[in-house]
């Protein structure tokens, strides 16, 4: 037994190198379960990439409960049908603009006259003041209570009363009010009967007043209210499919070959484009909403669009990477394609089936900025995702091999 290496319980040696449970000694390296060392480098390839699943399926879930709060405000409507115009100002006065912003939903009133202009509310009591010193609010018309919100069955308090003394509250610093007025919408569930009869036809509503008061002298907002068909949303649908699969197939080329590569150069450039509308729309929102100048544009998109911005700005990002053909660009483009139907898509589905878009643009044009949108998101995502796992499927792990059977305690093992 001169010379045999000594074995105690479990442990057998073996060229000077201890053997222990799933621990084995290769070349003066450790191999323990699920790390296999390969010239000294451990192999975690595809580890990460599906852990890039998982973070990408995470990111899906997170971010479709918070996709409604890229709309820009509650009480924005996503679409109508109803075309609401201000036609004019009667009798003119110079320095007083009026007009319909947020798809017709509110009513826009700039005063650079240097006098004070009041809106007269709903039972004839001033409502509204605007002038040089700011923007203030009776606290005691119904009117101010009732145009806080489009929804009906508004709560009166005790202190609104028509009759009452006007007290006045500021409300902004500037010249310019915003505000609902139920005398230009259109609020019943249910179209006109005029509509209802033929509702495929273009048609007037009705025409509207809303009283003002320059000092003791009356002054009148006119406007005209309209019936627009809604467009057929199918072929919109359609498209929207038709791109999906185009950009999404090129996930299905292998990776790592010229093909492969061109693929998702592709597929970036889709995702760049998807991403500009994205910032078009979003801009377009801001501008419909009343914006004017750079300055306020870019407030409006910080403080109500900041989402839908940083959506498209990823997408162009992500794109690049792709047409970079970067490594990380697969991770990348379905990270950014997920925002880009999330943040930007969603919110604005009813464009595909509304006629008046809350974008100053016509709806036709509207509803293509958002199939592109829709299209190049999803399939940046589809594709992403694709590429992601054919990689991980092309670098399987290796197989952990099956250690030896331990020799039954008590039998030497080794020459004699």
């Amino acid at each position: 037994m001169t010379g045999t290496p000594p074995r105690r319980g479990g442990l057998v040696h073996r060229g000077g190198l201890p053997r222990r449970g799933g621990l084995v000694h290769r070349g003066g390296l450790p191999r323990r379960a699920g790390l296999v060392h390969r010239g000294g480098l451990p192999r975690r390839g595809g580890l990460v990439r599906r852990a890039g699943l998982v973070v990408v399926a995470g990111l899906v879930a997170v971010l479709t409960g918070a996709a409604p709060a890229a709309a820009h405000g509650g009480e924005a409507p996503q679409g109508t049908d109803y075309r609401a115009e201000v036609t004019s100002v009667a009798p003119a006065r110079p320095g007083l603009t009026v007009r319909a912003v947020e798809a017709g939903v509110r009513l826009e009133l700039v005063n650079r006259t240097g006098r004070a202009i009041e809106v007269i509310g709903y039972s004839g009591e001033p409502y509204l003041r605007v002038g040089p010193d700011g923007v203030f609010e009776n606290s005691r018309s119904p009117a101010t209570y009732l145009n806080r919100t489009l929804a009906e069955g508004a709560t009166l308090p005790a202190e609104a009363d028509p009759a009452a003394a006007p007290h006045w509250q500021r409300i902004d610093d500037g010249t310019t009010a915003r505000w609902h007025d139920r005398r230009a919408l259109w609020q019943e569930s249910d179209p006109p009967a005029q509509v209802l009869a033929d509702p495929t036809r273009e048609q007037r509503v009705r025409a509207w007043t809303i009283p003002l008061r320059d000092g003791t002298e009356p002054v009148e907002i006119r406007g005209t209210l309209d019936w627009v068909p809604p467009p057929d949303p199918y072929p919109w649908w359609v498209a929207t499919a038709l791109g999906f699969l185009l950009v999404g197939a090129a996930g299905l080329l292998a990776t790592g070959t010229a093909a492969g590569a061109r693929a998702l150069a592709g597929v970036g450039a889709a995702l760049a484009a998807g991403g500009l509308a994205a910032i078009v729309v979003t801009i377009g929102r801001v501008v419909d909403a009343g914006a004017s100048g750079v300055g306020e544009v870019l407030r409006g998109l910080l403080s109500g669009e900041f989402w839908a911005l940083l959506t498209g700005l990823g997408a162009l990002a992500a794109g690049g990477l792709a047409l970079a053909r970067r490594p990380a660009a697969d991770f990348a483009v379905a990270l950014a394609g997920t925002c880009l139907v999330l943040f930007a898509g969603v919110g604005n589905l009813a464009v595909l089936s509304r006629s008046v878009p809350p974008l100053p643009w016509s709806g036709e044009l509207a509803r293509t900025l958002l199939v592109l949108i829709l299209a190049t998101g999803a399939g940046a995502t589809a594709a992403g995702i694709l590429r992601l796992r054919s990689t991980a499927l092309s670098h399987p792990p290796p197989t952990t091999p099956t250690p030896p059977t331990p020799p039954t305690p008590g039998v030497v093992v080794g020459p004699r």
